[in-house]
């Protein structure tokens, strides 16, 4: 089993920044692939960025040029660096870990809540 703690969310104002952190514990394998996706009240849950073992990232266009996606492969910590904000991010963020190959978990954590208002 993996257990998934995210941290860093709060309330901050359109064009302010927030940094998420996750540190994974447990099972992990490696290669494996970690993410931040985000849920909306009454929307569906979207991905936002993945980042796997090696470093190779993926992010959603909705997201480019604003989020970053990093990790410290020897804390087992993913991070997420928002930047320039919007209302429209308002969402929980959660964490996921996906050990590779698949058949070897997939995980999530409890989410973190983010709220851009002003």
């Amino acid at each position: 089993q993996v257990q998934l703690v995210e941290s860093g969310g709060g309330l901050v104002q359109p064009g302010g920044s927030l940094r998420l952190s996750c540190a994974a514990s447990g099972s992990i394998s490696r290669p494996n692939v970690m993410g931040w996706y985000r849920q909306a009240p009454g929307k569906q849950r979207e991905l936002v960025a993945t980042i796997t073992s090696a470093h190779s990232t993926y992010s959603a266009d909705f997201v480019k040029g604003r989020f970053t996606i990093s990790r410290d492969n020897a804390k087992n910590t993913v991070y997420l660096q928002m930047n320039s904000l919007k209302p429209e991010d308002t969402a929980v963020y959660y964490c996921n870990l996906r050990n590779l190959p698949q058949s070897r978990g997939d995980y999530w954590g409890q989410g973190t809540q983010v709220t851009v208002s002003s």
